[in-house]
């Protein structure tokens, strides 16, 4: 059913996509184990039943063994893991290299242990503290494994700064992306280890399996990546058992103030976290990822996994995507509140439908989010335009397409091109071009190779690329298989620097 659009016109679519102390010893927690490393059984239960083949087509994916312990504070987090790594390249590997990504959001991550195979190793950190460097004794041959164990003690920022808050813990809430060391790309650029951008998303990752224990306070209601698959508690502490894959990160927020409502939608089932005086927010905001949900699973793929999680944070963006979720600006929940005359309302159901998008474009078909952030970003904008057009018709849309080409106004429509990585954008060029001028592009190319073949295209594109990375030139080349036409001009236009 359509709903109303009386005030959908309304909106201006404004997304931009130390000590250490370790948890409480005073009782004994319960012990719960990983599996065995070619165990993947717990994994299946965080795809629908028509995805849980890729664990068995993805044999040499890197799987994470992951303990968080979440301190009572919220801000120390002592960790520890272990990484099963397989080299997949084409030749063998003399070093592995980890990102160390609250060193550069804000706060600090120590490295106190670092052992291959089971032997202590020299190891650096680079880039800042940015990354974890490991030489490699004997080098990794191709399709030869390695267990990584990395012992580290996390600090969280108590300021919502950095590349808008995504790690922090403020108001009770505690929000911890990219909180452990992360394995970094291996690509035909060797390791991928720049220092991100102020601003944009800050990651590329692989897709990996994930295992994750977490120990925290009894009392914290957690939302984390992936399912649940054991929980146990004790008078003062809870030890939860995650498991998601195949997912390129993992990410978990944390507050004992989360009211939690649930719907289930056949294969998967949508969970909205937020305070009790905003559960009509969250209601809403898990009715908007219920019809997005639905739109994109018949347009693309088949929402892959058995979850998706709404939670509301103090995030200084409008929405985060992560594998699974989402973290959403609490702001958004009051739906009693409007920001320059915007109904908080209508800023909650775009975020969520956009943050849905990133489902899949960047989490189920992968991109090089810094060197080639419009593949995700842009394509997310163009897909949100259509659930407008499909939710409230001609209207809708018109209202959407308005926002975007108000962005794209903010830089006097200036012709910049889309394929420039983040850090050769201006603070005011990146917004207006990858969120608003490169929604246009992919109208430009349904245009160019008319609606049902561009329908076509975009949903092999999805399912070809499925589970992989995806590219600038990737992208062309299956356009051009479907419209059996050369889009050289095309992309001169709008993506290619001009030399």
């Amino acid at each position: 059913m359509k709903r109303s659009i009386s005030l959908l016109i309304l909106f201006l679519f404004a997304l931009t996509s130390c000590q250490t102390s370790t948890p409480s010893t005073q009782e004994e927690v319960p012990d719960i184990p990983f599996p065995d490393w070619g165990d993947r059984s717990a994994l299946e239960s965080s795809l629908i039943p028509l995805y849980q083949d890729i664990l068995g087509e993805m044999p040499d994916a890197t799987i994470y063994h992951l303990d968080l312990n979440i301190n009572e504070d919220l801000i120390h987090i002592s960790g520890q893991e272990e990484v099963r790594y397989t080299n997949q390249e084409s030749i063998a590997l003399d070093e592995i290299y980890f990102h160390l990504m609250p060193n550069y959001l804000g706060e600090e991550m120590k490295i106190s242990a670092v052992q291959v195979s089971g032997a202590d190793v020299d190891y650096s950190l680079e880039k800042q503290k940015t990354v974890l460097h490991i030489p490699l004794e004997t080098p990794l041959g191709i399709g030869k494994s390695l267990i990584v164990k990395i012992d580290f003690q996390t600090t969280v920022p108590i300021e919502l700064e950095t590349n808008y808050g995504i790690l922090a813990s403020t108001e009770g809430i505690l929000s911890l992306a990219h909180a452990y060391p992360m394995i970094a790309v291996y690509d035909d650029e060797g390791w991928n280890i720049d220092i991100p951008s102020a601003q944009g998303d800050v990651t590329y990752l692989d897709m990996s399996f994930y295992l994750v224990r977490v120990n925290a306070p009894k009392d914290l209601v957690l939302v984390a990546s992936g399912n649940e698959i054991t929980h146990q508690s004790t008078n003062e502490r809870q030890v939860a058992l995650y498991a998601a894959a195949p997912a390129r990160d993992f990410y978990l927020a944390a507050s004992e103030g989360y009211v939690h409502i649930q719907e289930d939608f056949g294969d998967y089932v949508i969970n909205s976290y937020a305070p009790a005086d905003l559960e009509k927010g969250a209601q809403m905001a898990m009715d908007a990822a219920a019809a997005s949900i639905d739109l994109f699973s018949k347009k693309f793929a088949p929402y892959p996994y058995t979850e998706f999680d709404i939670v509301s944070t103090p995030t200084l963006a409008l929405g985060i995507e992560y594998p699974g979720m989402t973290a959403i600006n609490i702001d958004l929940f009051d739906l009693s509140a409007n920001f320059g005359g915007t109904p908080a309302s209508i800023y909650l159901e775009s975020t969520v439908v956009h943050e849905v998008g990133h489902q899949w474009f960047y989490h189920l078909v992968g991109n090089d989010q810094l060197d080639e952030p419009w593949l995700d970003e842009s394509l997310t904008q163009y897909i949100t335009w259509q659930y407008y057009l499909d939710e409230y018709g001609s209207n809708g849309g018109a209202g959407f397409a308005q926002s975007l080409n108000g962005r794209w106004q903010r830089v006097d429509h200036a012709e910049v091109p889309l394929g420039l990585p983040v850090g050769e954008y201006s603070e005011g060029e990146y917004s207006a071009i990858i969120y608003g001028r490169g929604a246009f592009f992919f109208e430009a190319l349904a245009e160019e190779m008319g609606e049902e073949v561009f329908d076509t295209f975009l949903a092999d594109y999805t399912q070809s690329q499925a589970w992989d990375i995806a590219s600038t030139e990737s992208l062309r080349e299956i356009a051009e298989k479907h419209c059996d036409c050369d889009l050289e001009d095309l992309y001169a236009t709008w993506i290619y620097p001009v030399e």
